[in-house]
């Protein structure tokens, strides 16, 4: 078998039913030359490799549960073979032409690391909603060289970017010292720091709206805007930031720090005074207190 120009990885906890799913939207796509790496969370029982052994260009791995999806990623990189990475969630579906046209965009212009789109939501069932989720208002929004952007705002949906294994090979692995919340938020802001992302306007994804981990860990999302610092300071000391830019993404991280106050009153404001000691002598931040505070 030739090398696979293109590896897609798909960590699974016990969602058998689910996973057929996600793995038939993925075989069922145009481009043809790639593999796919499905790396089980440990998963009781053997039901999840029966199923796998039924596709072709499909390698199974199990692994001791590590109750996230972070480690799961980095064993399926290491295990990688294409030149070009997706990540694939085993709840998502990619239409059919999600890989060739992503394939395409990344062939064709070589100073984007990266390329996403955004998706259709679905709901447990598999009936769309008619919602979109990750499409903003201006595409160039989401396009470009975009850290400034997109630190502390938004995020790139999980199912969506094809990306170099080069810009993984630069930034390193998924944080598996993270708390299993906002790992993959981290990820995309290191990779903007090294390369430009090509947004492409369409929907090639049907994400699944159900209870997620993001809900039932809610709490654990309060300690994001620290691990985003640690990512923007450690760019400033690289010389990847200059001083402005430094400043304005740790005033866009109180920000989104004071936006979680729902979340954990308390430790909101232990996290705000790490971030930043005097974000209270910032008028726009005090705006944004009190309406949380009385929203």
């Amino acid at each position: 078998m030739n090398k696979p120009l293109v590896s897609i990885i798909i960590p699974t906890y016990d969602r058998l039913a689910l996973l057929e799913k996600t793995l038939r939207s993925v075989l069922d796509q145009s481009y043809p030359n790639m593999e796919v790496i499905v790396v089980d969370d440990g998963t009781p029982g053997d039901e999840n490799e029966k199923l796998c052994e039924q596709f072709n260009n499909l390698s199974y791995f199990k692994i001791p549960n590590s109750g996230g999806p972070s480690r799961p990623r980095n064993v399926g990189i290491s295990k990688a073979k294409g030149d070009y990475i997706a990540f694939l969630d085993d709840d998502d579906i990619w239409l059919p032409q999600k890989l060739e046209k992503q394939v395409e965009i990344l062939e064709k212009h070589q100073d984007y690391g990266l390329t996403h789109c955004y998706c259709k939501v679905i709901d447990a069932t598999g009936n769309e909603t008619g919602d979109l989720i990750g499409r903003p208002g201006d595409p160039g929004v989401k396009h470009g060289k975009v850290t400034e952007r997109m630190v502390g705002n938004w995020t790139l949906m999980m199912p969506t970017p094809l990306m170099r294994r080069e810009l993984i090979d630069k930034v390193g692995n998924f944080n598996e010292a993270m708390p299993q919340a906002g790992e993959d938020v981290e990820f995309w802001v290191r990779c903007s720091l090294h390369t430009k992302f090509y947004y492409l306007d369409e929907p090639l994804v049907l994400y699944r709206s159900h209870l997620s981990n993001s809900e039932i860990l809610s709490d654990k999302y309060v300690q994001l805007p620290s691990y985003l610092k640690e990512v923007v300071d450690q760019a400033f000391d690289d010389h990847l930031l200059t001083e402005s830019q430094h400043r304005s993404l740790v005033d866009n991280l109180v920000k989104m720090q004071l936006k979680k106050l729902k979340d954990g009153k308390w430790r909101t404001f232990l996290y705000l005074s790490k971030l930043n000691p005097f974000w209270f002598l910032n008028f726009s931040n005090l705006k944004l207190l009190v309406k949380m505070l009385t929203a």
